[in-house]
């Protein structure tokens, strides 16, 4: 080889030194990228990808805020108010509330300017009513209350004038309470009909009680209309119904009302069992905790527990 071609060959290996130790950072970084494509991988899913999708997540849950706040709000909010509630500056609620409406979720008055859910959220709401099992729902929170009280629980439901038994979990006691699923007892003479009575609209308790006789299933059961009246007023105050050997004697029960949306009964669930374990003393232990197991049954169906009975 001449010293002419050995000069140019190695200049020609200096200069693709040179080459390679001057490639820039970002052209590393797109080969990584390249790679990361080639097998699959999207471009960018580092952390600016992540600061996008938590961008996405964060306009999400602003705008179902915003829905929630609508939907508590029958008459409609402006653009100033729907702001204020869900802590956001006006702009950005403008563009949450453009987009629910682009999707159909809400509606805009275009008198008042005033915004509400419209009835694409109605229809969502709806599905959700219509798919709930109440009966399925409620299982587990029975098996506490037996768990929980020893006793046996139950869920009852309306039909005319009597309680029909859907659900029970039962004690593991020798002497226990035990109810055929589908049996049927007087509203006015058990603890689950006495907490679906309570919180039944005035115009359906007249039709369904007005005109019955209220029979005896024992001495003790509540026979007399007004007498009845007085004491629903006191379950309806103290959240819960109590059977003391009202509709079998040996047995005492508490009950407490499953509401629905609209606050009307939906069902009932109780704990039952012998006096000689639910006696006075320990009333107001189950009490509590049957009442307050109806608070979050209702929460989990999506009911509200009202403060007084709907018109």
């Amino acid at each position: 080889m001449t010293e002419r071609k050995r000069q140019r060959a190695s200049d020609t290996n200096q200069q693709r030194a040179a080459d390679t130790t001057q490639q820039p950072p970002e052209t590393a970084a797109q080969r990584a990228g390249e790679k990361r494509r080639a097998v699959g991988r999207p471009a960018g899913g580092g952390k600016s990808g992540g600061k996008s999708s938590g961008g996405h997540s964060q306009s999400l849950v602003r705008g179902l805020t915003i829905l929630e706040v609508l939907a508590a709000a029958p008459n409609g909010l402006a653009l100033s108010e729907a702001a204020d509630a869900v802590g956001l500056a006006p702009s950005t609620a403008h563009r949450l509330l453009q987009a629910l409406h682009q999707q159909g979720f809400i509606t805009q008055d275009g008198t008042n300017g005033l915004w509400r859910i419209d009835v694409k959220t109605f229809r969502i709401g709806n599905s959700f009513l219509e798919a709930r099992d109440f009966v399925a729902t409620a299982r587990p929170f029975l098996r506490r209350l037996t768990a929980l009280s020893g006793e046996t629980a139950n869920l009852g439901i309306r039909d005319d004038g009597m309680v029909v038994y859907l659900a029970q979990s039962e004690s593991q006691q020798m002497m226990r309470m035990i109810t055929r699923l589908g049996s049927r007892a007087p509203l006015h003479a058990s603890g689950v009909g006495k907490a679906l009575l309570a919180w039944m609209p005035e115009p359906e308790f007249e039709r369904i009680m007005g005109g019955r006789v209220l029979e005896g299933e024992t001495p003790n059961t509540l026979t007399d209309l007004p007498t009845l009246r007085a004491q629903l007023e006191t379950i309806r105050r103290q959240g819960y119904a109590v059977d003391r050997e009202e509709h079998a004697i040996g047995l005492n029960c508490v009950a407490a009302t499953l509401h629905d949306e609209s606050g009307l009964p939906l069902a009932a669930i109780s704990v039952s069992g012998p006096v000689a374990r639910i006696d006075d003393s320990r009333l107001p232990e189950l009490a509590a905790l049957v009442a307050d197991t109806a608070r979050e049954i209702t929460a989990r169906l999506g009911g509200k527990t009202p403060s007084e009975p709907p018109a």
